[in-house]
């Protein structure tokens, strides 16, 4: 995918600084001239897209996953570009600032990164702060809350906390994600066993049988992970009131040798393998979120093709820009249209 002028000068600067300088010109953007500019010049117009997904309506299947915009402060923005859901987090119940910079290493030639950050977060105060002002701008926006463990909290406490920021962010957002690949810090979190899963998942059950609204909760899953310990993963969404499945994280065991996750082109493949093996496995009957390597429209109507129901882009973006949005969206219409047509 050809990249634009911006997306070549932004790749000058490291990996995190190139980020933060994107996000600073989206919001820019979004002032002047306005989130109307963002709309008319980026955002997709297809109205052919649109379908529901564990009960949730989504305007068009391609949205931002968790780690692009953590904390939510760019939801208006990410709205007016025509996304179909945003993902935050991961959500911390406390601030949790990262580990050291630079925590984002670009490996250029193979158009991936390693992703060494820590999961930093302002926290469940802050997230909750922007999301209880949604505005007219994300009315049509689905928005998700991924959940993760803080580095510091005890394997003991972990499920009290996950649902700590499950309770508090309950009537504000749309989904969960169950983040079970917490692998960005030199504590990694990745619990694969049965009675691991089920301990971070059932509390949450628990408490939502209670409410009067009902919010999807979905599992996100490693790459890394054997057969099976990805069968364990789908015997719980076929057995439980578990929702879906995100797959996947960054890989840890792609570059051992780093410190760190590795996304982009090097996962696509793997990504794409399991969110395969979890379709075949689950015979298509659930909600699948399909992410990681997502750089190309063929990368995402490939993952559509393997089981996908939604697909969640994040290093793409970062490398080829918002114009990956639109361009996906013209590739998925052409393919429906041929398909209409056969």
């Amino acid at each position: 995918m050809k990249r634009s002028l911006l997306q070549r000068f932004l790749r000058l600067f490291p990996a995190g600084m190139a980020h933060s300088l994107h996000l600073a010109l989206l919001r820019f953007a979004g002032i002047f001239p306005g989130k109307w500019w963002l709309r008319t010049t980026l955002a997709p117009r297809s109205q052919k897209l649109e379908r529901e997904v564990f009960g949730v309506h989504f305007r068009n299947p391609i949205g931002i996953a968790a780690g692009f915009d953590p904390d939510g402060d760019y939801l208006d923005e990410l709205a007016a570009l025509g996304f179909g859901f945003v993902e935050i987090g991961s959500v911390m119940p406390h601030i949790q600032p990262g580990t050291p910079r630079p925590r984002l290493k670009r490996i250029k030639k193979q158009n991936s990164f390693i992703d060494n950050s820590g999961y930093p977060s302002r926290g469940l105060e802050y997230v909750l702060s922007n999301i209880r002002q949604r505005t007219k701008h994300t009315r049509n926006l689905v928005i998700g809350c991924n959940i993760g463990k803080c580095t510091s909290t005890p394997k003991r406490l972990t499920s009290r906390e996950y649902l700590r920021v499950f309770r508090n962010m309950y009537q504000y957002v749309d989904y969960f994600t169950i983040n079970a690949a917490c692998n960005t810090s030199a504590k990694q979190y990745v619990p694969r066993t049965r009675e691991e899963l089920l301990e971070l998942v059932e509390p949450l059950f628990e408490f939502r049988r209670g409410q009067l609204d009902y919010r999807p909760i979905l599992l996100k899953i490693s790459p890394d992970l054997t057969y099976s310990e990805i069968d364990t993963a789908v015997d719980i969404l076929i057995e439980t009131p578990l929702d879906g499945i995100v797959a996947v994280a960054g890989s840890t065991e792609l570059m051992p040798e780093e410190r760190g996750a590795v996304c982009g082109s090097l996962l696509t493949e793997r990504a794409i393998e399991v969110v395969s093996y979890v379709a075949e496995k689950s015979e298509g009957n659930y909600p699948i979120i399909g992410t990681g390597g997502m750089m190309t429209p063929k990368d995402i109507r490939r993952m559509f093709e393997a089981g996908a129901s939604l697909v969640a882009l994040n290093s793409g973006i970062r490398e080829n820009g918002f114009k990956l949005l639109r361009n996906a969206v013209k590739e998925l219409e052409m393919i429906n249209k041929v398909g209409s047509t056969n």
